[in-house]
């Protein structure tokens, strides 16, 4: 039974291209599935979050990532009465959009697009399923619901001032209201995506030696998580002594969200998606007490893994190789895969063909944007 401010199937305001739904999957659920079945979603298997795709085969890929993202998030939905397939699919699209080796990828492929309208996952994300997908006979992309849309393009709240151009797209034909904050579903998205990354950002970086369980032990929640294990279970081994202490954390932050939410909900008396909607601030929300603690975290992260010297040489690296394909590309676009060369036969004017461009390099794994920039370095095609 869905919360009165939940989103509710049966009023969806519906598909871009009218279908007939389907008698025993909700509207939300289909896109979902829709979502799971997606050439780009396979793809995240290779896409990576901090590491790159071919440094170990234990840290976490853009696909695990999406996969814990959507667990958190249903269980947050179930326990505040929202709708959890919604939610669930948010969360498995939320990552569709990003580029080779993470934010690296993004970061370089948006200064080579600067020119052109530039590069947002986020809006990349939207292009994926509105246009790039193409498998349907009756239309390009997922066709997926408005709320959907809207969720993917507004969980991390309000898209104000000048809109990324492939966000602008999908807008100018279906108006996602992005002056408003999300649905409650994808806020509830945008916050399992946090809890996600805090937590196995943790554990990838304990397990890639850039820091040890010591130099945690003192951090906020960690602390704390650490010392019951060390009460309830004595000489743990170290390796499920950190587990423990870690699930406790990421318990603390689902535990911390799902009451600050309900809490939110009872005073802000919304009674309607629409009411969510119109609030003018999020009402999924950690505590601010939870907040400040893992602001310490997240610093933490960034002096000694995101800025690690080890991550920032590979960094350099992988920025190099998206600065060395991108140029090849746009200047060789028949090079490109067939599927890609009706759109380039087509190109109209001067930043058609460097979105196409964006988007061929941007759909890449880390491992083809390897290979690929190693044969072409083999046969003198790249400088």
């Amino acid at each position: 039974m869905h919360a009165s401010f939940a989103t509710k199937p049966d009023q969806s305001r519906g598909r871009l291209i009218s279908e007939e739904e389907s008698s025993f999957r909700s509207p939300y659920q289909r896109d979902r599935d829709r979502i799971i079945h997606a050439s780009a979603f396979r793809r995240l298997k290779h896409k990576t979050q901090v590491f790159v795709e071919h440094e170990g085969d234990n840290y976490r890929t853009r696909l695990t990532h999406s996969i814990e993202v959507g667990q958190v998030g249903r269980t947050i939905a179930a326990a505040l009465g929202l709708n959890q397939e919604l939610t669930e699919a948010v969360a498995l699209a939320h990552d569709l959009g990003h580029t080779p080796f993470g934010h690296t990828g993004e970061d370089a492929l948006h200064a080579l697009m600067q020119p052109y309208g530039g590069f947002d996952h986020n809006a990349q994300a939207i292009r994926i399923v509105t246009c790039l997908e193409r498998h349907y006979a009756e239309f390009d992309g997922l066709n997926l619901t408005w709320e959907t849309l809207e969720a993917i393009a507004k969980h991390n709240g309000p898209v104000v001032g000048e809109l990324p151009w492939a966000l602008a797209e999908c807008n100018a034909a279906m108006d996602l209201e992005l002056h408003t904050h999300a649905s409650a579903e994808a806020q509830v998205a945008a916050l399992a995506d946090d809890i996600a990354y805090n937590n196995h950002d943790l554990h990838d970086g304990l397990r890639a030696g850039l820091f040890t369980d010591a130099d945690i032990a003192h951090l906020p929640i960690i602390a704390a998580a650490y010392h019951q294990v060390d009460q309830k279970y004595p000489g743990l081994d170290g390796l499920r002594r950190r587990h423990e202490a870690l699930r406790r954390v990421f318990g603390v932050m689902v535990g911390d969200v799902i009451d600050t939410t309900r809490k939110n909900l009872r005073e802000s008396g919304v009674q309607s998606v629409e009411e969510v909607r119109a609030l003018g601030h999020p009402v999924v929300a950690f505590s601010p007490d939870l907040w400040r603690d893992l602001k310490e975290i997240r610093a933490f992260l960034f002096r000694h893994m995101y800025r690690a010297p080890s991550v920032m040489e590979v960094r350099t690296q992988m920025a190099e190789i998206v600065a060395a394909l991108f140029p090849y590309f746009l200047a060789n676009p028949l090079q490109m895969p067939e599927r890609w060369h009706e759109e380039i036969t087509a190109a109209a004017d001067q930043t058609a063909l460097p979105r196409i461009t964006s988007d061929y390099i941007a759909g890449m794994t880390d491992r083809f944007a390897l290979q690929l920039h190693e044969q072409l370095t083999r046969e003198g095609k790249l400088a």
